[in-house]
């Protein structure tokens, strides 16, 4: 690395992640921090006022998330790194983030030190850095999405599908979609053979899987 400090804000509505992260980064010659909050709104308002090279911000905050913090960063402060920290790394979420923040890494919050400063290594000197926890999770989101491409789902058997979920019987269905009980019936087995379920607990479990419901 270059002899230049790197300059780190941190947010998180848990004043408790923040006392770990800072003393997880204590002591090291090559990072400091330069501004905390538990609020995304004031660490927003405040990070343009002195330099920070890195953020490292929580995904589930109230009044902005993440996702919603890391896209404003990036509009205003491009040269700033963003790093996710979260308590799991849902693929779909962090595929969004990269897709539309352009982050340089998505860590967890039961991390070690020695990743944390591997992490904050890599994304100082411009690379990327993402869990292997994240990494396998991005993994099965792609296959999900795989999966769901070959089913071709119309958006008729998605729609009954959430009122399979919500208990919703054959004739209900029928009557909330205003078709016939023959009609919802086929719809089922078509479903199912999509699917490649064979019940409705299993179809349950890949529309949850699949983000269906």
């Amino acid at each position: 690395m270059s002899a230049d400090k790197f300059h780190i804000a941190m947010v998180d509505d848990h004043q408790i992640v923040l006392d770990g992260l800072k003393t997880l980064i204590k002591g090291h010659p090559r990072f400091e921090l330069a501004l905390e909050s538990n609020d995304p709104a004031i660490l927003l308002s405040k990070i343009g006022q002195q330099k920070v090279d890195i953020l490292i911000t929580d995904i589930m905050m109230p009044g902005m998330t993440g996702l919603e913090l890391a896209r404003k960063v990036r509009e205003i402060h491009p040269d700033i790194r963003i790093m996710a920290l979260s308590m799991n790394g849902e693929g779909n979420l962090v595929n969004q983030m990269i897709n539309e923040s352009n982050i340089s890494g998505y860590i967890l919050k039961n991390i070690s030190r020695q990743e944390l400063l591997t992490a904050l290594e890599k994304v100082a000197e411009g690379g990327v850095y993402f869990s292997d926890e994240v990494m396998q999770e991005m993994l099965r989101d792609a296959e999900r999405k795989t999966d769901l491409e070959e089913a071709k789902l119309t958006q008729r058997e998605m729609e009954i599908i959430r009122l399979i979920e919500k208990e919703y019987s054959n004739k209900m269905i029928a009557e909330a979609l205003f078709l016939s009980e023959r009609t919802i019936e086929t719809h089922r087995k078509n479903i199912l053979r999509k699917t490649k379920t064979s019940s409705v607990l299993g179809l349950i479990k890949y529309a949850y899987e699949h983000n269906l419901v």
